[in-house]
């Protein structure tokens, strides 16, 4: 028989859950073998939260070095070789490595609360954008995608007019479709443009995440560097910028949920949680079996493909109640959202500091934002591991000064 193909989000039917057979598959059987199409291989699916954890959390027995959206992109195959700088399929000491670099640069709570007027500005900002224009608007194009390019932008020195670089590669990266040449094509320019940054600060030091990396990583080559920056440059692009907009559509779907947000923004930071947890970041995260061994009693060989699904995690009802529920007073300091483990999102306190700034601002000074059409005409992302609206088409009666 021929293996079922990976559940792919169906927002038509579940917009902020994973695929509706998950649910099925986690109850009866946790582990499912699976094709992944646009990568030519085939992978053990992991869907409940205990499963997925382990597999995160023990890189001894899985690596990342197949590279977290292998399955999904015929850009990056799983097979492939890991190259200077390839810190994300890294594991054990080389990628500790390169963690410590990232922390003091966009990690630590002293460097959020340092940037943190920075990013409001930026969003109070677009805010004032946004009312000069006539609505309705693509709140994804217009609001979340400037927030999230300007913060990374200004976060690494980008100047303002050179920032569509980054954009370019991105969506070449993360495009299921784009092929290994046509990806290799793409990041050049980049690549060539940051090291002509770093070439910069190296002369002329500023007080920016490049300059930081480059102070604190003396043994660090200048590939390993680009590596790190570019990494930054696309991954805090678009993937922050659908959670925001995914975000503010959910919260727009649950009125009740909403006015407990305007009401008390002593829920923000819950609410942030809450938001990664329910709609997750993308569609599983790839790891490859060390040794032989196994998961909730399967049987898995050394070499094995593995698909930790996170959003499935984080729906799992043994571990949230009413998962697919928004609930902003949630307990959910064990979600994955962020992923698991060594391999922990190095960005995830940047992107939890603008989805704060943007649900403690946006709807407190845009009043009566709303959808613009049923949420059955919104558009969802396709052949990307990014989730979320395409296109977010909203209308509101009054945006007030910040």
């Amino acid at each position: 028989m021929s293996l079922p193909v990976l559940p792919l989000p169906d927002e038509a039917s579940c917009p902020f859950g994973p695929h509706p057979e998950i649910d099925a598959l986690r109850e009866h059987r946790p582990l499912t073998r699976v094709r992944c199409p646009a990568a030519g291989i085939e992978a053990w699916l992991v869907t409940d939260y205990a499963d997925v954890r382990e597999v995160l959390g023990d890189s001894r027995r899985f690596s990342s070095s197949g590279g977290a959206t292998g399955h999904l992109l015929a850009s990056t195959p799983p097979d492939s070789p890991v190259e200077e700088g390839d810190f994300a399929r890294m594991d054990g000491a080389d990628h500790v490595r390169f963690r410590h670099l990232f922390a003091p640069a966009v990690g630590t709570a002293k460097r959020m609360a340092e940037i943190r007027p920075m990013v409001q500005r930026i969003v109070d900002e677009a805010i004032d954008e946004l009312a000069g224009q006539a609505h309705p608007i693509d709140l994804h194009e217009q609001f979340a995608k400037p927030v999230t390019t300007a913060v990374i932008g200004e976060l690494l020195g980008v100047p303002a007019g050179d920032r569509k670089i980054f954009h370019r590669t991105a969506e070449a990266q993360f495009d299921n479709e784009t092929t290994i040449d046509e990806f290799s094509a793409a990041k050049q320019p980049l690549f060539e443009y940051v090291q002509d940054l770093i070439t910069q600060r190296r002369a002329e030091p500023a007080d920016d995440a490049i300059s930081i990396m480059i102070e604190r990583g003396a043994d660090f080559s200048d590939l390993e560097l680009v590596k790190m920056a570019s990494g930054l440059l696309v991954g805090g692009y678009d993937a922050t910028a659908a959670l925001i907009a995914h975000g503010v559509l959910a919260l727009l779907e649950e009125p009740a949920q909403l006015a407990l947000l305007r009401e008390n923004p002593d829920v923000v930071p819950g609410a942030v949680e809450e938001v990664v947890r329910l709609l997750g970041a993308t569609t599983g995260m790839l790891r490859i079996a060390v040794t032989d061994t196994e998961i909730a009693g399967t049987p898995i060989a050394a070499g094995d493909y593995l698909v930790a699904m996170l959003q499935a995690a984080n729906h799992d009802p043994a571990q949230f109640p009413d998962p697919g529920r928004l609930d902003l007073r949630r307990d959910n300091r064990r979600q994955l959202g962020f992923g698991f483990g060594a391999h922990l999102c190095v960005g995830r306190q940047l992107a939890r500091l603008e989805l704060a700034v943007v649900l403690g601002t946006l709807f407190r000074r845009i009043s009566g934002l709303r959808l613009a059409v049923p949420i059955d005409r919104i558009p969802f992302k396709r052949n990307s591991p990014i989730t979320g609206p395409d296109r977010l088409l909203v209308t509101w009666d009054e945006i007030r000064p910040a």
